[in-house]
């Protein structure tokens, strides 16, 4: 026997064992549908994808031995779940800072503790300010000399007196003081000495920056409020994906704290710019939060579900080998043979992957068991391509 005689019968030698223990393996009940997965897997860790594939007959009977199975491409509406993590924060529309329009100090608090429930309208702290008697003072003096000149023939007195009345009024309401307060001041003609802070909304204190005792300046942030009824989570897709996300679409949101709960909710925001590092854009979900159960710092897994549209040309993940380079499934033509067809892949959804080039709607291709099919065109190939050899050993 000459040297490539022996080679042609290592060759036959080693494939034969390959084949007989799939077909053991096949034996023993490992022919199921997730052998297109192992296929896949085969495929792409081999490296071979310079390697021809040589066509592969193979009757109905050996492909049921064997456990091959085939599915046909079809066209048909595509339903993606996009996953992705992020963190529960606060919804930034229902934020209050709380910050004095005069100087001051601070003669009680009484909300004193971040964390602190508060409701609108509720004293937040009483601020003394010589700069408030004094307005009080002018404006007491403004209603006396309007009270004076109403008996003023010509009416020009009673005028200027009105305009000084409304100046002292708009400067005390440019401090924030409550009408009716205003009000209490000219009819009883006493100053207040201090100025009552109210909550401008309801909701939590999550920031305080604030003492008693403490002198205060115009527009030192002393408090933020943040109202919890609605929540935000910041999510990071990944790029590939941000083409699918859309505003308003429905998103589910679990949390490790309520372990078998989903909140829904939707998408209301897709961020402009992606992270240069991650390659992740960020999305943001608006989420209704009764009980206040989701809490600003949580980690958070969301899902959102993405519908491509049209029907789409799809075959089952199983039948697509991938090297990295380049993808192939094993087309069945009219004649029983199985060829290797060179296809490009779009959209992965469920078990069904997109097929954007390489196939038709009813093409046939091999969905499970096809590692081996993809054995055997590998060993044809590899035997043609040998100088000087043909099938006979000659």
């Amino acid at each position: 026997m000459n040297t490539r005689k022996q080679a042609l019968v290592s060759i036959g030698l080693v494939a034969a064992a390959a084949i007989a223990v799939a077909l053991v393996t096949l034996g023993r009940g490992g022919g199921t549908a997730d052998e297109g997965e192992r296929g896949h897997d085969h495929a792409a860790s081999s490296g071979d994808a310079g390697i021809e594939r040589s066509p592969v007959r193979l009757d109905a009977a050996a492909a049921r031995r064997i456990g091959v199975g085939y599915a046909t491409a079809e066209l048909k509406v595509v339903d993606h779940t996009v996953r992705t993590v992020g963190t529960v924060t606060y919804d930034e529309t229902r934020i209050v800072d709380v910050n004095p329009k005069v100087e001051g100090w601070v003669e009680r608090l009484y909300v004193d503790f971040t964390g602190a429930p508060v409701r609108r309208g509720q004293p937040l702290l009483a601020l003394y300010s010589p700069m408030l008697v004094s307005a009080q003072e002018e404006l007491i003096l403004a209603r006396r000399l309007f009270d004076e000149s109403a008996g003023d023939p010509q009416g020009r007195a009673t005028e200027r007196a009105e305009q000084l009345l409304e100046a002292a009024r708009r400067r005390l309401a440019y401090w924030d003081i409550p009408a009716g307060e205003i009000r209490r001041v000219e009819n009883t003609g006493t100053p207040t000495k201090t100025l009552t802070l109210m909550s401008p909304a309801s909701g939590f204190v999550v920031e305080k920056d604030v003492f008693q005792g403490a002198r205060v300046g115009p527009g030192m942030n002393l408090y933020r409020i943040a109202d919890l009824s609605t929540v935000w989570v910041d999510g990071e897709v990944f790029e590939k994906d941000l083409g699918l996300v859309r505003e308003g679409q429905a998103a589910r949101v679990t949390v490790q704290a309520y372990p078998g709960d989903t909140f829904r909710g939707a998408v209301t925001f897709v961020y402009p710019t992606v992270a240069m590092e991650a390659r992740t854009g960020r999305v943001r979900v608006a989420l209704a939060n009764p009980g206040l159960r989701l809490k600003p710092g949580m980690y958070a897994e969301v899902e959102l579900e993405v519908s491509a549209g049209d029907r789409r040309l799809v075959v089952p993940r199983g039948a697509v080998h991938a090297t990295g380079e380049r993808s192939w499934v094993f087309l069945q033509t009219s004649e029983g043979t199985l060829v290797a067809r060179e296809v490009t892949t779009g959209l992965v959804a469920g078990g069904d992957i997109e097929i954007l080039a390489g196939l038709e709607e009813g093409d046939s291709v091999v969905a499970s068991a096809n590692f081996l099919i993809d054995a055997e065109s590998s060993m044809g190939s590899a035997i043609d391509a040998m100088p000087g050899m043909d099938m006979e050993g000659n």
